[in-house]
């Protein structure tokens, strides 16, 4: 006990590298990933679920990490908007929101990235209407979300055709 507040051991595999913490047991994940960590692309935003800003994956799924304790992830494996890009280069869900202005004020972004990264993975070519099902979850207050489904739309083609690049058989 630390200044009479009982701590837990928690190890969370976090954008594919481990973390080993000791945590209050009431530590939402949103701050153990902000302020333990110090990766602050998972954004704070009503606090109450509504909007999305904070959606992570935990083990492949969804979850707003405003609603999940940080001893939650105990043994999982957890995926921030930081953990998208590889070696430098952005991933196609990224450049989608760059390349189709998905982004306004940006504040979403990170929640709405996640939300596509976990309906791309279960569908890998969504139709508009299971994009925008797919990210309802999540507000946002700029942009309208046309920019937002076609961003999705981009990073779904993108996806497929490097998936169709490495399926050609070898000769």
């Amino acid at each position: 006990m630390e200044g009479g507040k009982t701590k837990m051991h928690i190890a969370v595999t976090l954008n594919g590298k481990k973390y080993d913490a000791d945590v209050e047991p009431r530590l939402l994940l949103v701050h153990f990933i902000r302020e333990n960590l110090g990766l602050t692309g998972t954004h704070i935003g009503c606090d109450t679920s509504n909007c999305g800003a904070c959606t992570v994956l935990v083990d492949g799924k969804a979850v707003k990490s405003c609603t999940v304790l940080a001893v939650q992830t105990n043994g999982k494996e957890v995926l921030t908007v930081e953990g998208l890009a590889k070696g430098g280069k952005l991933h196609p869900i990224q450049e989608g929101f760059w390349e189709k202005h998905g982004l306004q004020c940006g504040f979403c972004t990170p929640g709405m990235m996640m939300a596509a990264y976990a309906l791309l993975q279960k569908n890998p070519s969504p139709s508009e209407e299971e994009i925008r099902r797919g990210i309802s979850g999540n507000l946002c207050r700029c942009t309208g979300y046309v920019k937002i489904v076609e961003s999705i739309q981009y990073a779904a083609d993108k996806m497929m055709m490097a998936e169709r690049k490495m399926e050609v058989p070898a000769k």
